[in-house]
């Protein structure tokens, strides 16, 4: 004849804790699930967002002083739909510091047309001296005809790297680099003052 210790567990006990471990799995299961279409819906938002930051910053450099650093700042908290820095909304990392403003110039080259980047130190003065430069010679290197607007890494120096990805959820990484955002429209008045004309008219190229 056997005896069932009182303190032993029977089989009603060894199914619960059977049904506790199923339960967790499938919670697990499920929520991993949910936070990784939440990623993904994030991950498209933010892709198809940084085209429109660009945008943003590019129509709003093209009428603004680019010796004016604080109305720079501006443009670029502008771009990233802020009237502050920080980062853009549900997209971080990106921030307005990673919007980058370049200005560009029309050459004329031996194969035709060509588009150049006018360093930062060789950008004209002001609005006003950048427009005599390009009355004088629209070709000229220094003459700013174009405006650029990318999305980059901060300390990059020259090159401009793509952001990572940042998941908010650590259960579902997405190691992949964000796409490449670039807008090139016309300098338009670059801040110059209401009745003077701006610089000339950038024409369609095919460079």
């Amino acid at each position: 004849m056997s005896v069932t210790s009182p303190h032993a567990p029977g089989p009603r006990a060894n199914q619960g804790g059977g049904a506790a471990i199923e339960f967790a799995l499938v919670v697990l299961f499920f929520l991993t699930l949910v936070f990784g279409i939440l990623e993904v819906a994030r991950a498209m938002y933010i892709c198809n967002t940084l085209q429109e930051v660009t945008r943003r910053a590019a129509a709003q450099a093209a009428n603004t002083d680019f010796s004016d650093s604080a109305a720079m700042q501006r443009v670029r908290e502008y771009g990233v739909l802020r009237d502050s820095p920080g980062f853009l909304a549900f997209a971080e990392p990106v921030t307005d510091a990673n919007v980058r403003i370049d200005y560009m110039a029309i050459t004329a080259g031996a194969n035709g047309p060509a588009l150049a980047e006018i360093p930062s130190g060789s950008l004209p003065g002001s609005p006003a001296q950048n427009r005599l430069v390009c009355m004088s010679n629209p070709n000229a290197p220094d003459c700013i005809r174009l405006v650029r607007v990318r999305v980059c890494m901060t300390g990059g120096g020259a090159d401009c790297n793509r952001i990572p990805y940042q998941s908010i959820v650590s259960l579902v990484p997405l190691p992949f680099p964000l796409p490449d955002a670039v807008t090139i429209v016309t300098a338009e008045t670059l801040g110059l003052p209401p009745g003077l004309p701006p610089p000339p008219a950038a024409p369609p190229c095919g460079c």
